[in-house]
């Protein structure tokens, strides 16, 4: 049944009265990639109550008998985030375009969902799953790290992308900084197959020890723009060298102790909510910390001192702020870069929790 012919039936519920309820829909259009004939694919949706009172789904009306819909069935308090499941036999092989509408008293028109792939007899060439999309071209992941890297390596990272499109897709990386390169393998992705992205990173092209970040974009074709939907970010952390150092020169050298190696933070209802981990030198030389770093937003981080004498301590304290660790794609963490061999890098996790 075509989507015209729902919205016509639809017309009954123009009588439903503006409300101060208001569904929002976090993502209307699922890509399910390739999947096997006869095997039953679900697409998962995240909608959001963002109204002052409680919301009622009135009624779910799929395109057609293959596709079924499971939402709840009771009230949906003000705030509260629900997820609907819709589920397609696949049964007919080729691409498939499934919607269906949602009525309640939540919205004045009805709200559609779309969930799409391509139904394959064999899985051919299938290397994982693709949570990610832009447009028809679903990729495995949205941000790469090179960690413990050492001046001179060039190690390498991989990106499986799926063309789920009808159409074939010349993958290209954009933005590359100096130190990135990248290859894609093959070079043209024809429909329902996949292929690979080879990240490699020349260390000896990163200017400071630490973390260095960047953002680059996936596309489907040489020169599309540029957006939130293709980014990758990218993060590499660059070690100090301390090749040569033997065991009776480390007696002589600086010795990082923290209370902790992590924070559990409870915002219990807060915006924001801090902690502090006790930081000492108990080496027989000072202890230098010559980076402090954040790999996600949402952190603030003071550091009493940077330079501690034998025996010396002082204190870090964290501050993290929920609605913004709420957006970002990684688990927040800090990263200390210090002259002590044994602990030339530290992170310390945040687990954050009620976010």
């Amino acid at each position: 049944m075509k989507k015209s012919i729902i919205l016509s039936s639809l017309l009954i519920v123009t009588w439903l009265p503006a409300t101060a309820q208001r569904l929002v829909v976090t993502k209307p259009t699922v890509n399910c990639g390739t999947v096997a004939f006869d095997k039953p694919v679900t697409a998962k949706f995240e909608l959001k109550n963002k109204g002052n009172k409680k919301l009622k789904i009135v009624d779910v009306k799929t395109s057609c008998g293959c596709t079924a819909a499971d939402y709840p069935r009771e009230d949906i308090h003000a705030g509260a985030t629900f997820e609907l499941h819709l589920t397609y036999d696949a049964r007919q092989l080729g691409h498939f375009d499934k919607s269906v509408c949602i009525i309640s008293n939540g919205s004045k028109t009805p709200v559609y969902l779309n969930m799409k792939g391509i139904v394959m007899a064999e899985l051919q060439d299938y290397t994982g799953s693709y949570p990610f999309a832009f447009g028809d071209l679903m990729f495995d992941r949205n941000a790469v790290e090179f960690d413990d890297v050492n001046k001179g390596e060039m190690p390498m990272q991989e990106i499986y992308v799926l063309n789920a499109g009808t159409t074939v897709f010349n993958p290209t990386m954009m933005h590359l900084p100096p130190y990135l390169s990248a290859t894609v393998t093959p070079s043209k992705i024809s429909p329902g197959r996949s292929g690979r992205i080879v990240l490699t990173l020349n260390s000896a092209k990163l200017r400071d020890y630490g973390l260095t970040q960047t953002s680059i974009y996936l596309a489907r074709n040489l020169g599309e723009t540029i957006s939130a939907d293709n980014e990758i970010t990218v993060s590499a952390v660059l070690l100090p060298g301390f090749v040569g150092l033997t065991e009776s020169q480390k007696q002589y050298t600086p010795k990082l102790v923290l209370s902790s190696d992590s924070l559990d933070i409870d915002f219990e209802g807060k915006a924001k909510k801090s902690a502090e981990i006790l930081v000492t030198n108990n080496g027989r030389t000072d202890l230098k910390i010559s980076s402090l770093q954040m790999f996600t937003g949402g952190l603030k981080v003071t550091l009493g001192k940077r330079e501690l004498k034998p025996g010396e301590s002082t204190k870090m304290k964290i501050t993290a702020m929920r609605n913004e660790l709420k957006k970002q794609r990684t688990k927040p963490r800090v990263l200390m870069i210090t002259n002590d061999p044994d602990r030339s890098k530290v992170v310390i996790k945040i687990n954050s929790k009620t976010l």
